[in-house]
């Protein structure tokens, strides 16, 4: 059984990448951690997988699963594939793995945008969610709105028997909207993190190991 937790956002450019980062600094020294990005799209611009190797410090394979989808075209995944001409599968995606998941590593899996992003005709992100049964770390803004989409992301992954490990709200701090998501979401808030200027390593590991999952919610609920 894969080990370890889902990185998901309630949109595009939440700050995803970040928290994933952020998440292989806090837990290395607790497991042997991977991070993987099944699908990124519009990969001329964005790697995530090396954006989190520069963020976290880390390299190599036993870090960094670097395999996956990667399309040109800075669009929904299922879109990116049409346009490349191929398609993309959940079954495809988590065959990829084969017998990589095996051993002591726990995963760090971050999504392309958030839980209902098509990946193809009728599969949409919660259903790769779904496949690989990993409990669910939902990254959100702290500004106006972020009750509603991120309320929103509980309940689609609730519904679908989906398990959220807790929220990490992104920006400046706003005391009412996470006090909001966890009453009305009942998921905790287990990070409020700033959006560095500038995003170094440094500054990221600052924040990880004094602020995020303190009270390491995240290791009980997926990382052990």
């Amino acid at each position: 059984m894969l080990r370890g937790v889902f990185v998901t956002g309630t949109d595009t450019n939440v700050g995803k990448t970040v928290v994933a980062a952020a998440l292989m600094i806090r837990y290395r020294d607790e497991a042997p951690l991977t991070y993987w990005k099944p699908v990124q799209t519009g990969i001329e611009d964005d790697d995530d997988s090396r954006e989190v190797a520069r963020l976290a410090g880390v390299a190599g394979r036993e870090a960094i699963y670097d395999r996956g989808v990667r399309l040109a075209h800075p669009v929904s995944p299922h879109l990116a594939a049409r346009l490349a001409g191929t398609r993309i599968t959940v079954r495809s995606l988590v065959e990829q793995l084969n017998g990589d998941a095996a051993g002591d590593a726990r995963w760090v899996v971050e999504g392309a945008g958030g839980v209902l992003v098509p990946i193809n005709e009728r599969e949409t992100m919660a259903d790769l969610i779904s496949a690989l049964d990993l409990p669910v770390l939902i990254a959100a803004r702290s500004t106006l709105g972020t009750i509603n989409h991120t309320l929103m992301t509980i309940e689609v992954l609730r519904r679908r028997m989906l398990r959220v490990a807790g929220v990490v709200m992104v920006g400046e701090p706003n005391d009412e909207n996470r006090l909001a998501i966890e009453k009305y979401g009942a998921a905790e808030v287990i990070g409020e993190m700033p959006r560095f200027d500038p995003l170094t390593p440094d500054a990221l590991e600052r924040w990880a190991r004094a602020a995020f999952d303190r009270n390491g919610v995240l290791f009980v609920g997926g990382l052990r």
